[in-house]
C-alpha cells in the first residue's frame, strides 16, 4: 500500500479520503502532488497536492496538505506550500482556492500568513463532524520571484516528489527529488 495511503486516515482523521478517491485524484493529470520526507532518511512525514490545469486557466485548487503529527511545528507544511504555490506559478494560475477546516486556527494562519484570505465559509462541508469549511483565495500576479526561505529542518531537496502524471499509485510510480531551491 502507498505511504500517502497508509497514513491518511492517521493524518486526516474522520475527514480522509478513501483508498480509491486518493488513487483517482492522484492520477488526474492536472493534479501535482508531493511526498515529504525527513531530511536524510526515507521517513514519510506528510504529502501535498494542487490540483491545475498544466498551462494555466481560470484557477488552481490546493487539495491537501497534511503531515505527520510528529513533523508538525517545524515548517513542513509552510514548504509544501511554498511548493504547491510555485507549481502553480509554473502552471501560469493567477488565482489558487483552498478549503480548510474552520475549527483549524493553525492551518489558517498558515494560509494567511501566505497570502491567503477567507472569501465563504461552508456550512457543515466537514463530514462526519460537521465542521465549516473556510474558503479561502490567493492572487498571484506572478511578480515574485520563486520561494528562497525555507525552514531549516526541511530542505527541498528533502521533498520527494510524486509528478502529476502517475499511472498507478499502487504499481510503479514517477518521482524525482527537487535538487535545489527554486529561484
Amino acid at each position: 500500500r502507498p505511504e500517502l495511503i497508509q497514513h491518511e486516515y492517521e493524518i486526516i482523521g474522520r475527514d480522509a479520503w478513501s483508498p480509491e478517491l486518493i488513487v483517482a485524484e492522484v492520477s488526474n493529470p492536472m493534479s501535482y502532488y508531493l511526498v515529504a520526507r525527513a531530511e536524510g532518511t526515507t521517513e514519510f512525514a506528510g504529502y501535498a497536492g494542487l490540483r491545475a490545469a498544466p498551462s494555466g486557466g481560470d484557477g488552481g485548487d490546493i487539495q491537501t496538505i497534511a503531515t505527520l503529527p510528529a513533523h508538525r511545528g517545524k515548517g513542513l507544511g509552510r514548504t509544501l506550500l511554498r511548493a504547491l504555490l510555485e507549481e502553480a506559478r509554473n502552471r501560469r494560475v493567477q488565482d489558487i482556492f483552498l478549503e480548510v477546516r474552520a475549527d483549524n486556527p493553525t492551518a489558517v494562519a498558515l494560509y494567511e500568513s501566505e497570502g491567503f484570505a477567507v472569501i465563504d465559509r461552508r456550512d457543515g462541508y466537514y463530514q462526519p463532524d460537521g465542521v465549516d469549511a473556510l474558503v479561502m483565495r490567493r492572487h498571484d500576479d506572478g511578480a515574485q520571484g520563486g520561494w528562497t526561505r525555507l525552514p531549516t529542518h526541511w530542505s527541498w531537496a528533502s521533498i520527494q516528489v510524486s509528478l502529476s502524471r502517475v499511472s498507478d499509485l499502487f504499481g510503479q510510480k514517477q518521482s524525482s527529488t527537487i535538487a535545489g531551491p527554486v529561484s
